[in-house]
């Protein structure tokens, strides 16, 4: 159940797009659509962890970054800072317990992962049986539907150009019907994200953000390729490769062990097919590419083309994925002072170094 301002949310919806209505109403309500003008206002932290790179060093910091359909629970005795970006039709979930600073950060890419998602982020935040409130934040997205009436946008969210508004009107209405009582403190998505420019085309305002688990804080915040770590490549290829893998089937994928404070990428193979589609990618233009990859090819950053054509080329490089993934072991890293070390398996360690990335 969503509680707006410490009181449970009323809406009179009783249809079958019920998400969709809870959602329209609580864009309207006063103390979310104040928070979102807050949060609009804080300026965007560049978070890089390279000494030259001009932007804010995260080094000092402990870290741990999120990518597209990944998820992660961060302990606050353990991690200073957990984020996201890269988002244009996407949505950054937030939840926290307040009591233990247990923080889990989700990186909502389609309506088909937000029910199972849910379950995943909630296993680590809070007791099963705990009827405590939950804090919870959403960022991302942006009004890029093209139909302008509810009932087209659902029917309709398929189509290009209509990504943003029934992913938010999923989690909605996932978080509502949900056993747990959550306290929707930011709601900064859809139009209350979009700016124009003088051709009245729409952009996202923010892309991504940065949570502070010790005290709940959360501002705007965009990476650099230095602080997407560890594992980037990999872990952007097994985004790719999880679509053709049925135990990923409706979930967000693992990345992070909230315990020992690693990352355990776990194993994903690419196929014959992929390679070849891999191959044939490449020989695209940058605009293609665009086209062809993009839910929103107009407003992708400017390194959205390289890295995609980093993700081909590695494959290209490693047709074999258990390359990759030796005795087809997840790739384990360790955090250290400065960057984080991979841990290889006893039987590849004669192949290999350990490698800091």
């Amino acid at each position: 159940m969503i509680y707006v301002g410490g009181v449970p949310f009323q809406s009179d919806s009783s249809s079958s797009s019920q998400g969709a209505k809870i959602l329209i109403d609580l864009m309207k309500h006063p103390i979310l659509a104040s928070a979102s003008c807050v949060f609009k206002s804080i300026p965007e932290r560049k978070i890089s962890a390279s000494e030259d790179s001009g932007s804010e060093r995260v080094t000092e910091c402990k870290w741990v970054y999120i990518f597209q359909r990944e998820y992660a629970t961060v302990d606050p005795n353990l991690v200073d800072l957990v984020g996201t970006d890269e988002a244009t039709t996407c949505v950054g979930l937030v939840i926290r317990n307040h009591k233990s600073g247990m923080t889990s950060v989700g990186h909502l890419d389609s309506p088909d992962v937000v029910e199972i998602g849910l379950t995943q982020m909630l296993s680590l935040v809070a007791d099963q049986n705990s009827d405590e409130m939950l804090e919870v934040h959403l960022v991302g997205g942006f009004d890029d539907s093209i139909a302008q009436d509810v009932s087209s946008m659902v029917s309709n969210h398929t189509k290009r150009g209509g990504f943003s508004f029934p992913l938010c009107a999923k989690i909605i209405d996932s978080l509502e019907k949900c056993n747990r009582k959550f306290h929707l403190q930011t709601l900064h998505v859809l139009e209350n994200n979009t700016r124009q420019d003088s051709e009245g085309n729409a952009y996202p305002i923010f892309n991504g953000f940065l949570v502070q688990p010790s005290t709940g804080s959360i501002v705007p915040a965009s990476f650099d390729g230095t602080s997407r770590c560890p594992d980037e490549v990999v872990r952007r290829i097994r985004l790719s490769a999880s679509f053709e893998d049925t135990n990923w089937n409706g979930k967000l994928l693992e990345t992070y062990d909230t315990k020992t404070d690693k990352f355990v990428i776990a194993p994903c193979s690419w196929t014959i097919r992929k390679l070849h589609i891999a191959m044939m990618l490449q020989n695209l233009s940058d605009a293609e590419i665009l086209l062809t990859c993009s839910t929103s090819p107009s407003v992708e950053a400017p390194d959205f083309v390289e890295n995609e054509r980093r993700k081909w080329a590695y494959m290209t490089k490693h047709p074999d994925w258990r390359e990759t993934f030796p005795l087809k072991q997840p790739r384990v890293f360790e955090r250290t002072p400065r960057r984080w070390k991979r841990l290889l398996v006893e039987e590849d360690a004669n192949a290999e170094s350990n490698l800091i990335v």
